[in-house]
């Protein structure tokens, strides 16, 4: 946990102090490497290590746009509702790869992310999140905060493939 938070605060430096800004709604590209802590016995990464990355390039996303200052600077919390990924072939230990985050859509509530991974020219896995942001337990609109955060950006609403994908999820935990 220790390393996680080391890792999120270099991400927050270097959002706020060295990298240059970017819009909310545009895709960002990071080469990683996978490193022997990310890695299992079989010299593969983790299963868990892709959500962990996941998680970070979000938060660059936050940092270096202006949703930092349209949410965390206004009290709210980001929150994830739901993540799916889907494995084809596993990252190998010490090689280098890129995720890849990109917008699918917005509702009322949440925004949609496609994170893909790729190794060598080859996607190797594909992650997708549904993310908002809260205050005073309730969830705020991501469609104005995008809007107050991107002067330029236009309602993009997920397509049907995505919504069926996190269709069930609130019946699962009710059963």
């Amino acid at each position: 946990m220790i390393y996680y938070w080391l890792h999120m605060i270099y991400i927050y430096l270097g959002s706020r102090i060295f990298w240059k800004k970017i819009k909310p709604v545009s895709n960002l590209t990071r080469t990683r490497r996978v490193n022997i802590l990310d890695c299992e016995s079989f010299r593969f990464m983790a299963n868990s290590k892709y959500f962990y990355y996941m998680d970070l390039i979000r938060y660059e996303v936050v940092f270096r746009s202006k949703l930092y200052e349209n949410t965390v600077k206004k009290g709210m919390f980001g929150v994830l509702a739901s993540q799916k990924i889907i494995y084809k072939k596993p990252l190998k230990m010490f090689k280098k790869f890129d995720i890849t985050l990109q917008l699918e859509g917005s509702d009322d509530k949440w925004v949609y992310h496609k994170q893909v991974f790729k190794q060598n020219d080859q996607i190797c896995a594909i992650g997708y999140t549904k993310a908002g942001f809260w205050k005073n337990k309730k969830a705020q609109s991501m469609n104005e905060i995008l809007m107050k955060s991107d002067s330029d950006y236009k309602v993009k609403p997920p397509s049907e493939e995505v919504l069926n994908m996190f269709e069930n999820d609130y019946s699962i935990l009710k059963s």
